[in-house]
């Protein structure tokens, strides 16, 4: 059984423009420079800015926020759940 992934949505194109210009180590990352530590395409990080790209999976929105500096939920938003999650189970109100 294949299993989906977590993904995230950026939380605002600007936030990331800002938290690159000042990582937490205080420097600064070009979008190479952020793929580059974070391990994901250049063309993810530059889709991202641009809009053409709102999400990501879990491990690579993991990725990019630690190479940042930041708490994953600084950066992103959970959007879906994976499929092969187990529902809740249905509450009953007694008569």
């Amino acid at each position: 059984m294949t299993r989906s992934v977590l993904r995230y949505k950026l939380v605002s194109i600007q936030l990331l423009e800002l938290l690159m210009e000042r990582i937490g180590t205080g420097e600064s990352v070009n979008i190479r420079e952020l793929a580059d530590r974070a391990g994901v395409p250049h063309g993810t990080i530059g889709n991202l800015l641009t809009g053409e790209q709102g999400g990501v999976f879990s491990d690579a929105a993991e990725r990019i926020a630690a190479a940042i500096g930041v708490d994953l939920l600084i950066l992103w938003i959970p959007v879906e759940r994976a499929a092969s999650s187990v529902s809740r189970p249905r509450l009953s109100v007694p008569a």
